[in-house]
């Protein structure tokens, strides 16, 4: 039986730890993945080299390798000292580098994967840096990823600059020749929908025939999505990409413990709401189950459960 092609778009914690899960699977796997970041290690490095930040990427490249640990170790170190080295990782260094060696960001990704032994293919979202911008409910205009949930204030919707953004030509062809393509798990607006944004994605996810999940966030999250309910999130991608989007929504239906409600309420977060007969109405099936794992206060998805409940589709 042929295996299915999984297409994975997003960024951040989520997309990782999704993809260490799927990886298990036999399953052909093409992830997309987020070049807005502009803080920390990757936002200096994109500043001062001039190429798309490499943190998510390397986050992704090191989730899909099959490599001994103390090689992804050695991938996810990070300088804590020395003059112009604190602060970066060698991972991003090493992307940095390949980068140079091959003139090429997107071609530095496909050498690297070769030395990780990666378990698929990675693509960045654009081959070129990208700046993200948002609007927000009262006017204001905030410019950059990392700034734009310090703001704290309801957005209104987000773009991107420089205009002339081309997207990878193997990333639109993975996503046509898709049986599965997932957005998520990750930030609404500064990890998931940016990658949409870019010239021929949402095109291509529209025409294409695979089945569409959206894989909600458990919590809310300051600064992006204060008081949204699952549907809020299948609205806002539907609000910047002109159509749903989305065949299917995997959410977290169980409750939260006290605990960690405690703890991320410290952040300003709360559970999701799941409005279900809305987002049926929206003409979005709902996948609801135990889906995530509580570790020491902190919630992350269940990689290995989601990934039976996406490919059960």
């Amino acid at each position: 039986m042929k295996k299915k092609n999984v297409v994975v778009i997003g960024g951040g914690t989520g997309l990782s730890v999704l993809l260490r899960g799927l990886k298990t699977f036999p399953v052909d796997i093409s992830a997309i993945v987020t070049v807005a970041d502009d803080g920390g290690s990757s936002g200096r490095l994109r500043k001062e080299l001039d190429i798309p930040p490499p943190g998510d990427v390397r986050n992704v490249l090191i989730a899909l390798s099959e490599v001994e640990p103390l090689v992804e170790e050695l991938f996810q170190h990070r300088f804590s000292n020395g003059n112009g080295l604190s602060g970066h990782s060698l991972g991003n260094l090493l992307l940095a580098g390949m980068t140079s060696i091959t003139g090429d960001f997107s071609r530095g990704i496909t050498e690297l994967s070769k030395v990780l032994n990666v378990r698929g293919n990675v693509y960045p979202a654009a081959n070129c840096s990208i700046v993200l911008h948002a609007e927000m409910e009262d006017g204001t205009i905030v410019t950059g990823e990392s700034l734009i949930p310090l703001e704290q204030k309801k957005i209104k919707r987000v773009f991107l600059t420089p205009e002339d953004i081309s997207p990878l030509q193997s990333a639109i062809r993975a996503i046509e020749e898709a049986d599965i393509i997932v957005l998520g798990p990750g930030s609404l607006y500064t990890s998931v929908i940016p990658n949409l944004l870019v010239p021929g994605v949402t095109q291509a996810i529209e025409q294409s025939e695979a089945r569409k999940v959206y894989i909600c966030n458990v919590m809310t999250q300051s600064g992006e999505t204060e008081g949204y309910t699952a549907g809020d999130h299948i609205q806002a991608i539907s609000d910047h990409c002109g159509s749903t989007l989305v065949d299917e929504i995997v959410v977290h239906g169980a409750p939260v413990s006290a605990e960690v409600r405690a703890r991320y309420a410290s952040e300003g977060a709360v559970p999701v709401v799941v409005d279900v007969n809305r987002i049926n109405s929206m003409g979005v099936s709902v996948v609801l189950d135990h889906f995530v794992i509580e570790r020491e206060n902190m919630l992350r998805h269940d990689a290995i459960k989601v990934s039976k409940a996406i490919l059960r589709m």
